[in-house]
């Protein structure tokens, strides 16, 4: 007798902004940009900035403290633990060292739990997932929370016009827990991807342990190459999302919401082109928001439960590219789920 395959199955969601609003006008005031060129090229009108008293770890928390409420993992009637272990995909950790993920545990009162740091950048919450999922089916948790956390507006350059407009801070949450792939909510399969030659398309150079230091100070913000990222990104997404829809015996007509990272409204566009996908199917939050990092898509996914744009039963398709270079796709049937 051919035992059931142990998946992760999405039961709760969260999403945390700061309160720090930051318009595309006000950016106009004081770099060479204007709200037109920002839209036009972009998609953005605002995003959020976390403050100089907000770090990453402190909105991983909000988000974490929302997905574990919407999954009913605080209830303390509840027989099991609220979670066994925490993914964390960030970029910007609070400190170099140690990660950030034990730190959000502590907070959330979640006692000595397995906890870890996911760096993909954009791609990381992919990726957490992931590495969540084979925690759940290895038999190492049976509930895992899963943040996605940037604080990446510490990250640019304030005089740079190519990169100030296109980033956002936030964080997004999602708690898995052991059940059936039959059921709503179960993730899978992945496809997950890297290409390290192209590197140097988006980089930090400075504060590693290759360039601890740097005379320079344009070497701690992030060196990005436009143009590249964007031919890289829009195929490498499609090519991601063919390889799940194939795996999971789907095809693009099956697919009802496509929620990709929110880098680029024309990234999202043109990846949907590729895809053969309606317009109309894609999940899109960016103007509100900016590129969240490893944020947007739990945050995206909020939106949409909230707004009534996702439904139970519909099928989804989630793809993301980042630096490194990073990207993949992974694929599930919407839960009813209470909150975001």
């Amino acid at each position: 007798m051919e035992e059931s395959v142990v998946a992760a199955v999405l039961c709760g969601l969260g999403a945390w902004l700061p309160p720090r609003v930051l318009t595309n006008e006000e950016i106009a005031t004081r770099l060479d940009t204007s709200d037109e060129w920002i839209r036009s090229r972009t998609g953005i009108a605002e995003r959020r900035v976390a403050g100089p008293g907000t770090s990453t770890v402190d909105m991983a928390v909000a988000a974490g403290e929302l997905a574990l409420a919407s999954a009913g993992a605080g209830d303390p009637a509840a027989e099991a633990p609220a979670v066994d272990a925490v993914v964390l995909a960030t970029a910007t950790p609070d400190q170099v060292c140690p990660a950030s993920a034990p730190q959000v545990a502590a907070r959330l009162g979640l006692g000595e739990v397995n906890a870890v740091d996911v760096n993909a950048v954009c791609s990381g919450f992919l990726y957490a997932l992931a590495t969540a999922s084979g925690f759940i089916a290895g038999g190492i948790a049976r509930r895992v929370l899963v943040v996605g956390a940037d604080a990446f507006t510490t990250l640019v350059d304030p005089d740079d016009r190519g990169t100030v407009p296109i980033f956002g801070d936030g964080a997004g949450a999602v708690v898995l827990r052991a059940g059936d792939a039959d059921e709503l909510g179960a993730l899978g399969p992945f496809a997950l991807h890297s290409d390290g030659a192209l590197a140097d398309l988006l980089m930090v150079p400075a504060g590693g342990a290759k360039q601890r230091r740097s005379d320079d100070p344009r070497d701690y913000f992030l060196d990005m190459q436009g143009q590249a990222v964007f031919r890289q990104a829009s195929t490498r997404m499609a090519e991601a999302s063919r390889t799940v829809l194939d795996q999971a015996g789907w095809t693009v007509g099956d697919v009802d919401r496509f929620i990709g990272h929110q880098a680029n409204i024309r990234i999202l566009q043109s990846t949907a082109k590729y895809l053969g996908l309606p317009q109309d199917a894609l999940v899109v939050n960016i103007e509100r928001t900016g590129n969240t990092s490893a944020a947007s898509i739990p945050l995206a996914m909020a939106d949409a439960q909230r707004d009534g744009n996702l439904m139970a039963g519909q099928k989804v398709l989630l793809s993301a590219f980042g630096a490194g270079l990073t990207w993949g796709a992974t694929l599930l049937r919407w839960p009813a789920l209470v909150g975001a």
